[in-house]
């Protein structure tokens, strides 16, 4: 995820995003492309407030003026709600579960064509979990495509369209999630014993 949004060194291979060749380009150009992210860690400002924060996810946004903003502001806080009684407060205050809706909320200001999670849900409560699974699927009923990286194979696996079955960094497995869950050594490896999703 790091090498597709350009913060490592790449020694080979193409990264095509939407028709373009983004290989090596700044983070910055590839958001303005049209690519978000939310890494796992370090994925707020928490000195600065949630509104702060949103804010600063619009800087990259690919167009649009004050009132185009506002409009993204309200939509993205329409999807999580639990965010505008705490918008003067500095994002540190936040529990786990509001921060991950915080770093989701802030990478959406920006409008994203693709949107890339990194373990969305570690460290949080399970019903916050779950939450946060539900707000993934009204991204994508809303239109944004999604790719998930997930601990949470079986959960991961019940919202997708398509899964990738990754082993030291090198694809093993690719499918829809009911070839994955019933395929009996991905499952056993991957999603324990039991094979039903």
């Amino acid at each position: 995820m790091k090498s597709i949004f350009g913060l490592t060194t790449i020694f080979e291979g193409t990264i095509i995003f939407d028709g373009a060749n983004i290989t090596s380009q700044k983070p910055e150009n590839i958001a303005r492309a049209g690519l978000g992210y939310v890494p796992q860690v370090s994925n707020i400002f928490a000195d600065m407030t949630v509104t702060e924060n949103l804010e600063l996810g619009a800087i990259s946004s690919r167009g649009g003026n004050a009132g185009e903003r506002r409009r993204v502001l309200e939509r993205v806080l329409r999807l999580f709600p639990d965010l505008s009684p705490k918008s003067r407060a500095k994002a540190s205050s936040l529990s786990g579960g509001q921060r991950q809706m915080l770093a989701v909320a802030r990478v959406l200001m920006a409008e994203p064509k693709l949107l890339i999670l990194d373990e969305a849900s570690a460290g949080v409560a399970p019903i916050v979990a779950e939450l946060l699974f539900q707000k993934l699927v009204e991204m994508h009923e809303l239109g944004l495509t999604l790719i998930l990286v997930e601990q949470n194979a079986r959960k991961a696996l019940s919202i997708a369209e398509r899964g990738v079955v990754l082993v030291q960094g090198k694809k093993a497995f690719e499918g829809s999630p009911e070839e994955i869950s019933h395929d009996k050594e991905i499952a056993k490896l991957f999603l324990g014993e039991a094979t039903n999703i």
